[in-house]
């Protein structure tokens, strides 16, 4: 699996990193290594590498380019997915990753890519941030806990707002309490509306597991 991995600038490993584990939407699909990283999966990925973002939370930025769809079926974990926790295990094994800090988000096909992860491996990440995805309802319970930062637009008709109000709803019937942002008027491309949220990324770092 292809993947791009950005390092904090004078990394040390002496010291512990969190890191960002983004997933892909369907413009960012192929082998080329290159369009995961591209055009409209530029908010997604750059938001965390940008010089004052690194001046005052250094972290490690993971981003895999799976050929097609991340997820095949939704109560269980796909052989792309699979692939991406696999590459993470390199990672880890490479550079010091604070076990703690470890987040995943992810846009469209990559939203529900992040759902698919976190209700399979709800042990391993301290937050996460799906947008405009969808999950598996029935596995809300095992990430009631977790600090989730949803968001969808209300006008969107390629992936219906009903996928993430009924993840919301089934995450708050377990107990859960995630933040959710639908934004009115706006369709699916939300991306940039969305890493313009001025306390998305101190919340993002704030937490951990």
């Amino acid at each position: 699996m292809p993947y791009r991995l950005f390092i904090p600038p004078g990394y040390d490993a002496q010291k512990q990193y969190p890191l960002i584990l983004w997933l892909h939407g369907a413009g960012g699909a192929g082998t080329d290594n290159i369009a995961q990283i591209s055009d409209d999966q530029i908010p997604g990925t750059r938001t965390w590498t940008q010089p004052d973002v690194q001046s005052r939370y250094p972290a490690f930025v993971l981003v895999p380019q799976n050929p097609g769809p991340w997820v095949e079926k939704l109560d269980q974990l796909s052989p792309g997915m699979r692939l991406v926790l696999g590459v993470l295990d390199s990672v880890r094994a490479e550079f010091n990753i604070d076990g703690a800090r470890i987040y995943v988000a992810g846009q469209s096909d990559g939203g529900y890519g992040t759902w698919n992860v976190i209700t399979q491996r709800p042990d391993l990440f301290a937050a996460a941030i799906p947008l405009c995805g969808g999950g598996f309802p029935r596995l809300a319970a095992r990430i009631a806990k977790m600090p989730l930062w949803v968001f969808h637009g209300r006008e969107d008709d390629v992936i219906p707002v009903s996928e993430s109000r009924n993840m919301i709803a089934a995450i708050r019937k377990a107990g859960g309490r995630p933040r959710y942002t639908e934004y009115a008027r706006i369709g699916h491309d939300i991306w940039e509306r969305t890493f313009s949220e001025p306390q998305l990324v101190p919340w993002v770092f704030a937490q951990r597991r």
